[in-house]
């Protein structure tokens, strides 16, 4: 079902540029009184701000519109992706209303409220059942749990709370490393090496966790939390290296080398956590004992990616090797961008290096978008990093990109 919606009005980009100390009359003194180049400074870094606030507000707004036109019709995909694209219960499509959610609750636009709550109706809040443990079959319940705390409608909840409590009566025991025989997840409880029946790859932490969270937070019972936190920090510190201050995308990539006898470390694996990390901690008690925990496992991944930005403002998809895909790839750098600017506006980063690296992110964001809203550079799905082409495009990607002007519409500098 697709649920119609009104054009929205987008307000357009208009950016001047100030350019401090390239008056073309050079005849003009050249000894600025120092107070009116303090102000002149501050004028010029206000300005600055506001033109990358309106930005991530024009292109998160055209980029979601876009996408939703596109919802049914997603030829652009390639045909190996395409009908599990189109299914809204399926992670590819729900990682872009993960997106969208936070999005339409830091502009409060009712346009899109209405959409995803139509969308979840259509849908009746449920999950796929095929796979009950799967963290990718657990994404789009972030979107029906987020529409439970901001409609207060519980029906939303229910689907979800039954196969949870499936879950906590008969949790997994299996270990965390993956087998490629054994990764599908669909497997029995009691499947010796299928560790998908836990989180045991890098984007499960991005799928799963903040849902757990969430149905604690709207149910008032810790216990989903409890389980999630537990879960979580088995995956985490299986996978992070506290080396490099980056994430494993799963056991097999614990040795391997890529081409150039660099360590594997995938851009968008990282940017899955990295994202999901700040979106956990909002979601958390201010007095939960684990809180400090994950703020500082998200300081150590700061820390390791901030290093890794390219020239052009773009995460490699080969994090430590950036020469094996030399191109752009924006669904990691988004979901990377949105976690540090998360950082900035949080007082958590508070470094000028930071800031710079943030905003690099987004004016590099900002060049993969095309005037209709569409975003370019995307990786196709995959689990390691893969070739990108100019016209690669994915509702994930649009997920990552609203998830970064979510935090740049709120940007001081």
């Amino acid at each position: 079902m697709k649920v119609s919606m009104k054009k929205l009005a987008l307000i357009p980009l208009a950016v001047s540029l100030v350019l401090v100390g390239c008056n073309t009359e050079t005849s003009q003194s050249t000894q600025t009184n120092a107070t009116e180049t303090a102000s002149q400074s501050t004028l010029n870094t206000a300005k600055t701000a506001e033109a990358i606030r309106s930005s991530a507000y024009d292109i998160a707004n055209r980029s979601a519109q876009w996408q939703i036109e596109q919802i049914g019709n997603l030829d652009y995909i390639p045909e190996s992706h395409r009908a599990k694209s189109e299914n809204a219960k399926f992670w590819i499509q729900a990682a872009f209303y993960i997106g969208l959610t936070r999005w339409t609750e830091t502009a409060k636009n009712k346009d899109f409220l209405d959409y995803i709550q139509g969308m979840a109706k259509a849908e009746n809040y449920d999950l796929l059942q095929d796979r009950p443990y799967h963290a990718d079959d657990h994404t789009i319940a972030q979107t029906y749990l987020w529409l439970a705390e901001q409609t207060k409608n519980v029906d939303a909840i229910k689907p979800t709370q039954v196969m949870f409590d499936m879950i906590l009566a008969n949790q997994p025991k299996v270990g965390l490393e993956m087998l490629d025989e054994t990764a599908s997840g669909s497997g029995k409880v009691h499947l010796e090496g299928n560790c998908q029946l836990r989180w045991c790859w890098a984007d499960a932490l991005f799928m799963a966790p903040r849902a757990w969270l969430q149905m604690s937070n709207v149910t008032g019972d810790p216990k989903y939390f409890e389980y999630a936190d537990k879960e979580f920090w088995a995956a985490a510190d299986y996978l992070f290296s506290d080396k490099y201050g980056l994430f494993f995308r799963d056991s097999r990539y614990f040795d391997l080398k890529s081409d150039n006898g660099e360590p594997v470390f995938w851009g968008r694996g990282n940017g899955w956590v990295f994202a999901a990390v700040p979106l956990i901690i909002d979601e958390l008690p201010k007095d939960h004992p684990s809180r400090d925990r994950y703020i500082e496992l998200y300081k150590k991944n700061a820390n390791g990616l901030l290093k890794l930005q390219t020239e052009e403002g773009y995460w490699p998809a080969s994090l430590m090797d950036p020469n094996k895909v030399k191109t752009p790839e924006v669904s990691g750098t988004g979901f990377i961008t949105f976690g540090l600017a998360w950082g900035v506006n949080n007082g958590i980063l508070t470094d000028a290096k930071s800031k710079e690296v943030v905003e690099k992110g987004w004016a590099a964001i900002e060049k993969t978008i095309e005037p209709n809203g569409r975003v370019n550079w995307v990786q196709h799905v995959g689990k390691s990093p893969d070739p990108v082409k100019k016209t690669d495009s994915q509702l994930y990607g649009v997920g990552a990109v609203l998830l970064a002007a979510s935090e740049m519409v709120k940007w001081k500098n």
